[in-house]
């Protein structure tokens, strides 16, 4: 049986193009430090889209170092917002300011981050937001009593980008709860370059790997490894695809997305499995290739000959219209070869008999 799946959510993009768009490519954009731009995790994420066949267009503007006070300083990061209609973007600050408990993050991240959440609905009300959860630094913060360890480090930020999330109706990117749990189970991966708190390519790999599982919502387990040890990339990409599809509910990856599983049935037929999921939903059009058009949130549609298709979604909600589209292809069986039984010569019967 023959099966892809093709299924989007929304991030945020960056300024340093990293090439790949087409038509009906999501477009992504990374907005954050050297937590994102370091051994260019998004083109590492893209590697995964491409090896699995996910046409994607992805851009990254980011400043090492940066907050999401200092972010709202940077002209260059409202030019990456506007620069395009954005599915996704991708939100990601300075680890400490999300590890100082809700008093600080309301007094000291809110009102900035008021700012580019504003300035994100205000160029396309559409474009649906993710934060990336980062992680804590390798012996933890010394200088902060409460940040003096990795778990105590690591515990504060999971819990401060959460509140985020709730404060804003966003998902979010668990790749310090996938780097967290990495670290307990298998002490012997290394994560961190050499400063101890930056990723080092094994740690660049793990949050593309959990990227990849959180906007397509299905397994990066198979993928290419070229990146990293083969061995150490086959662990990695188990433990985000396990993690993140067992908790979407609780990272709010539940919503804003649509699905298109195409496959031939045992019994040779041409089915189509499609989803809806928006939250404030006033219409929805499925344009199936062939002339059929469909309003269902949910269904299963069957082809009645092989060949390609073009599956189009129109997405009618408060914010504005959301346009997608996918390519679908489906292949006749081979038919077996008929072969014809040839009577034997005289001369060969002779022979039998001898």
């Amino acid at each position: 049986m023959m099966k892809q799946i093709a299924l989007f959510t929304l991030l945020f993009l960056s300024s340093q193009s990293l090439k790949a768009a087409t038509t009906d490519s999501l477009s992504i954009l990374f907005i954050g430090n050297s937590y994102t731009h370091m051994n260019v995790m998004p083109k590492i994420f893209e590697k995964l889209c491409k090896d699995r066949e996910k046409p994607i267009y992805i851009e990254m503007n980011t400043r090492s170092g940066a907050s999401f006070n200092v972010h709202t300083t940077r002209d260059d990061m409202y030019e990456a917002i506007r620069s395009r209609k954005w599915d996704y973007v991708v939100l990601q600050g300075f680890s400490r300011e999300l590890s100082l408990g809700y008093d600080k993050i309301d007094k000291e991240t809110l009102p900035y981050l008021n700012r580019i959440v504003d300035s994100v609905k205000a160029n396309n009300a559409c474009t649906n937001m993710l934060f990336y959860l980062t992680w804590g630094y390798k012996n933890g913060y010394s200088e902060m009593l409460e940040n003096n360890t990795y778990e105590k480090m690591a515990t504060n930020i999971i819990n401060g980008y959460c509140y985020l999330g709730t404060c804003y109706d966003v998902p979010i990117v668990p790749v310090g709860v996938v780097w967290k749990n990495i670290r307990e189970k298998y002490p012997d991966i290394n994560l961190y370059s050499e400063d101890d708190a930056h990723p080092n390519k094994n740690g660049s790999y793990l949050a593309a790997c959990t990227f990849y599982a959180a906007v397509f919502r299905e397994s990066i387990e198979g993928a290419v490894t070229s990146t990293i040890d083969s061995k150490l990339a086959t662990i990695i990409q188990k433990e985000a695809s396990t993690y993140v599809l067992s908790n979407l509910n609780q990272f709010g990856l539940n919503k804003n997305y649509f699905e298109i599983i195409e496959e031939r049935t045992p019994q040779g037929k041409y089915k189509v499995s499609l989803k809806a999921n928006y939250s404030n939903l006033a219409k929805i059009t499925w344009n199936l290739g062939n002339g059929t058009i469909k309003h269902d949130k949910e269904l299963v549609y069957f082809y009645k000959k092989p060949g390609k298709y073009i599956v189009s979604l129109t997405v009618e909600e408060d914010c504005g219209i959301r346009n997608y589209t996918k390519k679908i292809k489906y292949t006749a069986p081979l038919k077996p070869i008929k072969r014809s039984k040839s009577k034997p010569s005289r001369k060969s019967e002779v022979k039998r008999k001898n």
